[in-house]
């Protein structure tokens, strides 16, 4: 067997695969159905600094090969996360990425600081929240407030830093730069790509929120183009994620450099996925006499 151990930003994960941010909720419907210390790391539910309920229904449409959210960010906050769920993640031998977001920095920050007192192994801050000081706007389409929050956030805590990009954006190669110069220990991308379903008989989008984040089969090329372009312009580990649905999925990833992979959507139609994929990956790197997953990363041979 192949070793399947990797490191990201001085962590080290038993294996490269993590349930997304979203689909994963914090691991207990799953473990129903196998051990959470199989998994490198699981990403929680995005946590704000208060209970969200999330955006009304219908907030869930089908796309060819993926599917469009927009669930709103529905979480219980950050004093309850803190005192239900943690503590039952931390028991279960894997690595836990303690996903964030927030309308304000200064909101982002106090989450942050909460974090810094426990024990989670890393903050993944989710930067394609809309900045509700300056219009609305995602704090990740602009370099300078994606710039920004990171700065804020790192001095808020010293646990490793992921911020996690929006594809939706001019140059996502920019953004992780200013990222990584405010202090980001790693990046994860991509997010979901702004998407649009409309019933033709009502003349009405599907989404009561008119507009979702689309993932799955569809996005990975996107994701792919993106992790690679990415992956040439820091010097940062990246976390890859967007339509990853097989082993052979998170393998084109990482040779396109990510030093991890995230599995969202894939869950949906097959909750077992991660455990799949992390076992196809296994025989592939056998049967190609490779070691070390390691040394797969970033060795794809451009033109």
């Amino acid at each position: 067997m192949a070793k399947l151990s990797v490191d990201v930003a001085g962590v080290t994960l038993k294996n490269p695969i993590i349930p997304a941010s979203g689909v994963f909720g914090y691991g207990r419907e799953y473990e129903q159905l196998f051990p959470l210390s199989k998994l490198g790391g699981i990403a929680t539910k995005g946590t704000t600094g208060q209970p969200r309920p999330g955006n009304p229904a219908p907030r869930i449409a089908e796309t060819p090969s993926g599917m469009l959210n927009s669930v709103g960010l529905q979480n219980p906050g950050i004093d309850a996360f803190l005192e239900k769920e943690l503590p039952n993640l931390l028991t279960k031998d894997t690595v836990i990425l303690s996903n964030i977001a927030g309308s304000t920095i200064e909101e982002c920050v106090s989450i942050a600081e909460k974090l810094d007192a426990t024990d989670v192994h890393m903050i993944e801050l989710n930067i394609s929240c809309p900045n509700v000081k300056q219009g609305g706007a995602a704090f990740g389409v602009h370099c300078d407030s994606a710039e920004a929050i990171t700065a804020a956030v790192r001095k808020a805590t010293k646990k490793p830093l992921i911020v996690k990009l929006s594809p939706n954006v001019t140059s996502i190669t920019d953004i992780a730069k200013a990222v990584e110069f405010a202090g980001a220990d790693a990046v994860s991308l991509i997010n979901t790509v702004l998407g649009m379903r409309i019933n033709i008989e009502t003349k009405r989008p599907i989404l009561r929120n008119n507009v979702g984040g689309m993932s799955g089969p569809a996005v990975f090329p996107l994701a792919v183009r993106m992790v690679w372009q990415t992956a040439q312009a820091v010097s940062i580990p990246v976390i890859g994620m967007g339509g990853v649905a097989s082993g052979a999925d998170a393998i084109e990833m990482m040779m396109a450099g990510a030093s991890a992979v995230q599995v969202g959507a894939a869950i949906f139609t097959d909750p077992l996925a991660p455990v799949h994929i992390i076992e196809e990956m296994d025989t592939w790197l056998d049967a190609h006499g490779v070691d070390d997953v390691r040394q797969i990363i970033g060795t794809v041979q451009p033109w």
